[in-house]
This record gives structure tokens, C-alpha cells and sequence, in this order.
């Protein structure tokens, strides 16, 4: 359809076959997933310059007891809000009372500022710094230097356009009086907050005496503005309510049917990926209709507030919107000011000072997180997911049938899965359970062994990491480097204490080369020849070989020669290198990974695999990596099982510069592991947990949502403790046979590559001492053996 023919077709088309065209785009571009903001109302000032003859929100100096709410009045507001859960601070004034209103001007005096958008900028930065919620300004017709003044504290910004029928400003029109509404003033601010890469909220009023075609037009002048500057992020459909004491009280409200033509005209207009919404507290007890004509949001619900442009129509309460919106085949969905599309564009749409006041709030699809909840964390029990009454979508049924059939899903199959809440979510759950429970029994398998992280010294600056450290001590601790003495003294320990495995990595210390992980190979080999050496990253495979100036595939075969059994599958992080570059862009790419993967299958050295997830990336990131996954294994069938690593982001440098997300949520971690499940289904056997990540708790929840295998025992961790984890320290093997009882399943204590442990070591495993002290030594005590041939050489 041209933008030229839209009218006329719009006209032609039966109302009925409008209405389900734009439902089937809505349902392209958003699902089944309706939206809505939880908010706190904050009128900063009644005053307008303005005199719109349907409005009740503005008022005169001599009908309002201040011009404008006081510093204290607007925290106040905003705290109050906090308390409720609500993410967004919506502020509404008039346009500009300065310029009309002596008393404006002298109440802006008094609180020391010259103009209202500087008073709007400074209480926004107070909410944002003492609340945390993210500002919403509908301050009305803005400039340039408005916009650029406004967009440091504000996450979004809104201005109704309203109407671009000129003649509703001439006399007896209802905007005539108001300088502010005309429609090139209108257009001019839209535009300039395009220019100031403003993510933007306008739309249209109905009713005001505007005619159809005149809709169109506004419509497409929105449109015509999105194209040049991508920076409409949604569009209100709003229909006029008379009301008492206004000019138009008596005009009758538009027809309700031209409120659902016009939100269909929208959607056909702008598209299936384009946010179209309708106030639900001015149309009580006809959502459902609302949503059969192509809306995707309900706007801004408050708990708090009431709507203080609308004080007559009060916001619906959220359980009863949840239940209508669900009684209408839909699911409500949480969302925040700044939709997910600019959140993940950020750089350009958000002033960096924002990026980490969004990210806080925001999960991996760019909807409101729903819990408090973090990776690595003891304070936080892990929360109860209710599932709502109505039974799960078919979409979402269908494609966990293809997943349990062995199918391979595309990646917009996977990322519905993620994007699965309530009943959907915990369909998935049940059929990633299922799907375990037919594959890998009611067994839980876990292995003793030991890591052995021999360097915290690394030349790599990922963004993500808090375990390296440089030359020098800094705030973080001392950087340390084992000898071959203490390696040897673990690895001993270790087998005696019950271990069958050692997995050793560490950072990239400046002076390692291949021989130094050769060393180590050896080093083990020689202290427990039984042991098994599970080590070695995809990052530390392509070092030593290129310092050896040898291939990959040549150097594994040497590695595989001094006792290297297994490759562990970290280094991927995320296997989407548009996320790579930000998170980690000096590491080996996705295809580097890859390489060293395949070839050590080629090689018969099974490896792991595994996903770092809840910092940069969405969930069609984590599709890519699924399927990147299970193909690999399709060619070779060299992994032994996915291990999910939920990112643990206290101490993480990205974080602690408010570029990351503070981890994932619940949600999104059971999904992670039940999601696997079904997308790696038949290719995978073993989906592990990370009770170093997730705690006891936690890891016991995980064994319900597809996941069979705890890992091991560990006896000493770093890199997770390093970054904030609570967890690490040992979970020996009494507590997982505790923990796995106490699931009703089986423990079984494994080898590395899933076969049953040596009885002997296992007896062994059970009541073992204590661990020894750890010598972690200071790596400026062995500068001068970094100075000769390996800085790990043995001493003495």
C-alpha cells in the first residue's frame, strides 16, 4: 500500500476485514503480549498557556493554590510510587506558562529558575537520583535547546500531536486561542525531537470535530516524520470525553466505531512493529474490542496517582486490566517508558548517563524486569512464578511439540520461547521437564572435582570479567600466579580428597606460551596420572598455539599427548558477534570459538559448552548461540553437555559503569535452562546448573525446568567469587546427594564424560578433610621467573 493510496483503500475496506487486518499486524509484530507502563502521575504545573476547549487540566493562577509542585511535593509523589513497583515518573504541565502568567514567572523566580523546562530538567534529575524511576516529559511544544537541555534526565518524551487540521485553530474550533496547537508548531516539535534522537510519544485526539480523512492525514504527517528520523516509539489513539465545565461539554464523544477505525487506519499505516495504544481507563468495559482492532498497549497505569488530565475516567486496577486483557486471548505485560527497540539502541537514543538507569530496569527482551532477584547472590531467595489461569497460546504449544519431536527450531521460534510469561512460561518449563525426564531419567549427576585458576594476571580486558588483574594491586586485590609446586600440591589434594577431575584456567598472563598449558598438562599427569585434566579455554587453545606459531589443530594434538582429556566450553560468552564487540572484543569471534571446538571434536577431545547471558544481549542473541550450538554438535557430536552461567554482576566493570544489566532475571534463568532443553533436543543429553551461580535453592529449581546434572563439586572457585557471587567455596558431595534427595531424584557421582565415578574415589570423596590453605602467590614475587623461561617453572 503507497502512502499516496492509503486513503482511498482505507476507505474502501469493509470495517470488519480493517479491523482483522490490523489485528493479524499487530499479532505479527508483538504477539500475543499487550503492554502497559507502571507509572506515578506527577503534574508539575496546571498552568498553560494554552486554552484548549476541552480541557480540564489546565487552569488558571487564581484556581490553583501554587503555580508549580515544590522539590519535596515531587519526591514525595515519586517515593510513593517507588513503594508501589512502579518504573516510570510521568511528568505532565502545560505549555509554557511563563509567557502567559505573571505569576508563573515569579513562582520560577522564587525556586531560582528561568524558565519552566529548566525547573521540569532539575525536578526529572531529582526523581532519577533519589527514585530511580525513569522520567517521561509531556512539557508540550519544545525547541532545539529545550531538547537538549530535557534529554540528559529523560528516558522519553511525549507530545500529542493531536490534529493537523488547521481550521480546528480558527475561531469557535476548539484550539483556537491556543498558539501551541497549530499543526506546523506540532510537526516542528516532532521533528525537532527527531533531530535530538528523542524517543517519542505523540498521537492523535478524536472527536474535536476532525473528519476522517483529516485523521488520515495527521497519521500520515507522524509517519512522514518517523521515516526521516525513526524516533516515534508509539502512538496514542485517544478519544475526546466531554466534560463538565468546559467549552465542548456538550459536543457528544465520537461514535465508537471511529475510534476503532482510526486505531486500525494507525496499524495499517505504521505497521506491525509500531506501538499503538489506547488509554483503557477512557473506554471501561471495551477492551477487548480495543485489542480486536490492532492495539498492542494500554500506555501508563498507575497504582498511585489518578490521571490528573482525565481525573473523572480512573486508571483500571491492574489485576482486573490483566484479567479483561487475558479474557481477550491476550497477556499483559509490563513494560517502561522507553520502549525495547531504543533500549537496544541505546548509543544512539539514550544520553549515556541513562544507559545504566534503564538497564537496571529493564530485562533481556527491554521489558520491565519482574523481580529483584540476582545471579550469585544469597540475599535474594529466588521468587515464586505464578502462573496465570488461562491455558498456554497455541504458538507457543506448537513449537515446544516440534522442539520434544526433535525438530530444529528457527531463531524467531527460539526467541518466543524466551519471551514466554505466565502460563506460557510455565508450559515451557513442564515440557523442557518432560523432555528431561524421557532423556536423562530422575537421575541428577555431579562429579568431584577440583579448579585450579593458576593465574588472575591477564592482557584481555573483557568487559565482563572481575576476576583478572593487571601488572600491579589495585582496588581489586593482587594479581597472583601459581608455581608448578602449588598446581602439583592441588592436584594432589584433590585425588586424595576423592577428585577425578581437575579443570584448570586462568588468565592471559603475558608471559604464557604453549608450553606453559603443556606444563601444566604434564604437571598434573605426573602428580595424579589417574586424574582426569579438564582445561584449557577456546582463548588459551588459540594463544598457545599462535605463540607457538603452530595450528590448532597441531597444538591440541600436543596438549592431547601430555594429558589434556577435555576442553571446557568457556570463552563463548555470547556467540553473537555484534554483542562480542561490545562485551568482549579483543576475544576470540564466534567463528574462532567455533574453529577450536570443532577441531578438538575432530580430535576425539569431547568439550563443554556454555552461555554467559543477562548483560548486553536479547534473546535473538541467545537463539543465534542455541542453534550455533546444536548444529556443531549435529556435524561432530563432541559435546558432552550446556552448561547456563547466568551473569553475576556485582563487581563486573561493565556494570559497575552502568553498561550492563544486573543479570538476568528468574524468569529468563529457568528459561535459559528449559529453553535448552528443548532447542539442543535430541543432539544434548546433559543440561547442567550452576549451584556457584544460583545457590542450592536456586540449582534445586533448575532441576524442574530441564537441567539433570549439577556440575561438580568444585572445592575451590575464583572467578565467579570474584565478581560477587555469595557461592563457590565446595559443595561436597554429601550436600549434593542432600540436595538431590531432597528433589526426589537419584544422585549418581559421575566422571567428566558422564560414565560412573571410580568406587574408590567416590568412598574417598565422602567425609574428606578439610582443604589446606591456598597459596596464591603474589606475582611480583616471581618477576624473576618471568624473566627466564616460563613463569610457572617449578621452583627449586
Amino acid at each position: 500500500m503507497t502512502r499516496s493510496g492509503i486513503p482511498q483503500q482505507l476507505s474502501r475496506m469493509p470495517t470488519r476485514a480493517l479491523l482483522d487486518t490490523a489485528a493479524g499486524l499487530r499479532d505479527q509484530g508483538w504477539g500475543h503480549q499487550v503492554s502497559y507502563s507502571r507509572k506515578v502521575f506527577i503534574p508539575l504545573t496546571e498552568l498553560c498557556r494554552d486554552v484548549c476547549h476541552y480541557c480540564t487540566y489546565a487552569k488558571t493562577p487564581k484556581r490553583i493554590e501554587q503555580a508549580y509542585l515544590s522539590p519535596d511535593q515531587v519526591l514525595a509523589i515519586a517515593r510513593a510510587g517507588q513503594l508501589q513497583g512502579c518504573k516510570e515518573a510521568l511528568f505532565t504541565l502545560g505549555d509554557k506558562p511563563e509567557l502567559r502568567y505573571s505569576a508563573a514567572r515569579e513562582a520560577l523566580a522564587k525556586l531560582g529558575y528561568a524558565s519552566t523546562a529548566e525547573y521540569l530538567a532539575a525536578m526529572a534529575k531529582l526523581v532519577l537520583d533519589e527514585t530511580g524511576l525513569l522520567p517521561h516529559l509531556n512539557p508540550g511544544v519544545l525547541d532545539p535547546d529545550d531538547y537538549r537541555l530535557l534529554r540528559p534526565v529523560a528516558a522519553s518524551m511525549g507530545i500529542m500531536l493531536e490534529s493537523t487540521a488547521a481550521r480546528l485553530c480558527e475561531r469557535g474550533g476548539p484550539h483556537f486561542g491556543s498558539p501551541d496547537k497549530t499543526p506546523e508548531v506540532r510537526l516542528q516539535a516532532i521533528e525537532n525531537a527527531g533531530k535530538a534522537k528523542i524517543p517519542l510519544t505523540t498521537g492523535l485526539l478524536i472527536g474535536i470535530g476532525e473528519t476522517r480523512d483529516e485523521r488520515l492525514e495527521s497519521l500520515l504527517a507522524i509517519e512522514a516524520k518517523h521515516q526521516l528520523y525513526g524516533h516515534i516509539q508509539e502512538i496514542i489513539i485517544q478519544n475526546f470525553v466531554p466534560k463538565p465545565g468546559t467549552k465542548m461539554h456538550d459536543v457528544p464523544e465520537p461514535a465508537f466505531e471511529e475510534l476503532l477505525w482510526t486505531i486500525a487506519a494507525a496499524r495499517l499505516i505504521f505497521g506491525p512493529n509500531m506501538s499503538i495504544q489506547v488509554p483503557p481507563n477512557l473506554n471501561s468495559g471495551r477492551l477487548a474490542e480495543l485489542l480486536a482492532a490492532g492495539i498492542n498497549d494500554w500506555g501508563g497505569v498507575s497504582p498511585v496517582t489518578p490521571d490528573h488530565v482525565n481525573p473523572e475516567s480512573p486508571w483500571p486496577d491492574l489485576e482486573r486490566l490483566s484479567a479483561e486483557t487475558a479474557a481477550a486471548g491476550h497477556q499483559l505485560v509490563e513494560r517502561l517508558t522507553i520502549y525495547p527497540d531504543f533500549i537496544e539502541q541505546r548509543e544512539t537514543w539514550l544520553d549515556s548517563g541513562l544507559f545504566g538507569r534503564v538497564l537496571k530496569h529493564a530485562d533481556a527482551s527491554g521489558m520491565a524486569r519482574n523481580d529483584h532477584w540476582s545471579a550469585g547472590s544469597s540475599l535474594q531467595q529466588a521468587p515464586q512464578l505464578e502462573a496465570a489461569a488461562n491455558p498456554p497460546h497455541q504458538r507457543i504449544r506448537a513449537i515446544t511439540d516440534k522442539a520434544c519431536n526433535g525438530e530444529r527450531l528457527d531463531e524467531g521460534e527460539i526467541v518466543a520461547l524466551f519471551n514466554a510469561r505466565e502460563t506460557d512460561f510455565e508450559h515451557v518449563r513442564q515440557a523442557a521437564d518432560t523432555l528431561r525426564r524421557e532423556v536423562a531419567g530422575d537421575t541428577v549427576t555431579y562429579a568431584v572435582n577440583r579448579n585450579i585458576n593458576y593465574t588472575n594476571m591477564c592482557t584481555y580486558r573483557c568487559r565482563f570479567c572481575a576476576f583478572s588483574r593487571g601488572k600491579h594491586k589495585d582496588l581489586r586485590g593482587e594479581p597472583y600466579l601459581l608455581d608448578m609446586d602449588e598446581i602439583s600440591r592441588r592436584t594432589a589434594e584433590a585425588w586424595e580428597r576423592g577428585a577425578t577431575e581437575v579443570c584448570l584456567q586462568g588468565g592471559i598472563h603475558p608471559s604464557f606460551t604453549g608450553e606453559t598449558y603443556l606444563e601444566i598438562c604434564r604437571t598434573v599427569k605426573e602428580t595424579a596420572p589417574n586424574i582426569h585434566v579438564h582445561a584449557f579455554s577456546a582463548l588459551e587453545i588459540t594463544h598457545g598455539a599462535a605463540t607457538l606459531n603452530i595450528s590448532i589443530r597441531e597444538f591440541l594434538k600436543m596438549l592431547k599427548a601430555a594429558g589434556l582429556g577435555t576442553l571446557p566450553g568457556t570463552a563463548a560468552e555470547i556467540l553473537d558477534d555484534a554483542v562480542r564487540a561490545r562485551l568482549c572484543a579483543d576475544k576470540v569471534s564466534t567463528q574462532e570459538w567455533v574453529t577450536v571446538m570443532r577441531t578438538a571434536h575432530q580430535l576425539e577431545i569431547p568439550t563443554t559448552s556454555t552461555i554467559m547471558f543477562g548483560h548486553l544481549e536479547t534473546p535473538r542473541s541467545w537463539a543465534k548461540h542455541l542453534l550455533i550450538l546444536r548444529d556443531l554438535q549435529a556435524e561432530t557430536g563432541g559435546f558432552t553437555e550446556f552448561v547456563p552461567l547466568p551473569f553475576v554482576h556485582m563487581e563486573a566493570p561493565m556494570y559497575l559503569k552502568g553498561e550492563a544489566r544486573p543479570g538476568p532475571t528468574w524468569r529468563e534463568t529457568l528459561l535459559m535452562h528449559a529453553v535448552a532443553r528443548l532447542v539442543l533436543n535430541p543432539l544434548f543429553r546433559n543440561i547442567q546448573t550452576s549451584w556457584v551461580k544460583l545457590g542450592k535453592q536456586g540449582a534445586l529449581e533448575c532441576l524442574n525446568a530441564g537441567a539433570n546434572d549439577l556440575g561438580g563439586t568444585l572445592m575451590n572457585e575464583s572467578i565467579s567469587r570474584a565478581a560477587g557471587a555469595s557461592y563457590g567455596q565446595e559443595l561436597p558431595p554429601e550436600a549434593m546427594r542432600e540436595l538431590i534427595n531432597s528433589a526426589e531424584r537419584s544422585p549418581r557421582v559421575r566422571n567428566t564424560l558422564y560414565g560412573n565415578a571410580d568406587p574408590d574415589q567416590a568412598r574417598h570423596a565422602f567425609g574428606a578433610p578439610p582443604l589446606e590453605p591456598l597459596h596464591n602467590r603474589p606475582a611480583r614475587e616471581l618477576k624473576a621467573a618471568h624473566e627466564q623461561q616460563t613463569p610457572l617453572r617449578r621452583q627449586g
